[in-house]
């Protein structure tokens, strides 16, 4: 071979190689991330439908593509629904939703709003939860997760086996709280808590586990409560009690990501998609109602003063809730304080 094949060998070579470095370096600056996303609702209730779907899509799109959601619904990933935080912290999924109150006394700051008769509408409730997760929890009970949104349901109400008109209805009656502050108020109220995930509620109805349940109307068709019992209970006003509710990422998972993918990630998150998912599942409790009239089923509305005998009753939750923050080294009554002035400016 001559000096000058050699040479062009060489030089052919040398830009293969470059343009394989190029490739190469092209690609790490074009870093693709799978995300696992995990959660215990079928795919096709209203939350992984209108909320999860949804975010994930838009994700999807304003990175190009270079992220992917991978959706997991009813617990597919394995372990139950009250391990789904620390899924996400110990990194079993990248990202979960779940109900805060599946880990009771872990993140009591949150309970304030789920005090009964407290909550007046989704979008005003799940604003103020959000900017006081900022200011109060986020670098303290949230520290060791990355918390993407926060929010709450619509009014949270009962729907039994047997009419419910006053709290002496619910007496010797089997109820399914969806938190600890919840059961807390059934017991209150003259009924016998049973605490389970809401997953477990439509074989606890069939089977006689349970006499009733407490759950927005949203969720309803998806468990096909209006198919198993025939009796609603709602109140007029601030809501019997409501549940909080998080997006939360694994903090390893998030801080490995390239700085254009986090900015994805963070222009999707925040205060916006709180007030969208609060308001989503507060909207989407109007069918999931046409529904339970349309099978005929007895829907009980309480007017404010048959409402106000409930109120009356559970008072003393707040009474302990303040006790238990105070036991816990926290000032309970600022907090309960500066939600319902959130609430109030925001429900106006």
């Amino acid at each position: 071979m001559t000096n000058r094949r050699k040479l062009l060998g060489f030089v052919g070579g040398a830009a293969i190689a470059a343009l394989a470095t190029g490739f190469t370096v092209t690609s790490a600056l074009a870093q693709e991330v799978t995300l696992k996303l995990h959660q215990f609702l079928p795919a096709q209730a209203n939350v992984p439908k209108l909320v999860l779907k949804v975010w994930g899509d838009k994700v999807e799109k304003d990175s190009g593509g270079r992220i992917k959601i991978e959706h997991y619904p009813s617990m597919q990933l394995g372990g139950k629904p009250p391990e789904l935080m620390d899924q996400a912290i110990d990194g079993v999924a990248d990202i979960v939703w779940t109900v805060v109150g599946y880990t009771p006394g872990r993140y009591p700051g949150t309970e304030v709003f789920e005090l009964p008769f407290i909550m007046t509408n989704a979008r005003a409730v799940s604003r103020a939860y959000w900017e006081m997760f900022e200011k109060h929890w986020k670098d303290t009970d949230f520290a060791n997760v990355h918390i993407l949104a926060t929010w709450v349901h619509g009014p949270g109400m009962i729907h039994t086996n047997e009419p419910v008109n006053t709290p002496a209805d619910l007496q010797g009656m089997k109820i399914r709280g969806g938190s600890r502050l919840v059961n807390s108020l059934m017991t209150k109220l003259g009924a016998t808590p049973v605490g389970m995930p809401v997953p477990a509620v439509p074989e606890g109805l069939s089977k006689g586990v349970i006499d009733g349940t407490t759950i927005p109307w949203e969720v309803t068709a998806a468990l096909k409560v209006p198919e198993l019992v025939h009796n609603h209970t709602e109140f007029s006003g601030a809501a019997l009690y409501t549940l909080t509710f998080v997006i939360a990422m694994n903090k390893d998972k998030y801080e490995s990501l390239p700085d254009d993918l986090k900015k994805v990630i963070d222009d999707n998150s925040g205060l916006d998609l709180s007030v969208f998912a609060g308001g989503v599942q507060a909207d989407a409790d109007i069918p999931s109602r046409q529904m339970a009239e349309d099978l005929g089923n007895n829907i009980i509305t309480l007017d404010e003063a048959a409402t106000q005998e409930w109120r009356d009753l559970s008072q003393p939750i707040y009474d302990e809730w303040l006790a238990d923050m105070s036991s816990k080294g926290r000032d309970g009554q600022a907090l309960l304080d500066e939600a319902r002035s959130l609430i109030a400016e925001y429900s106006k």
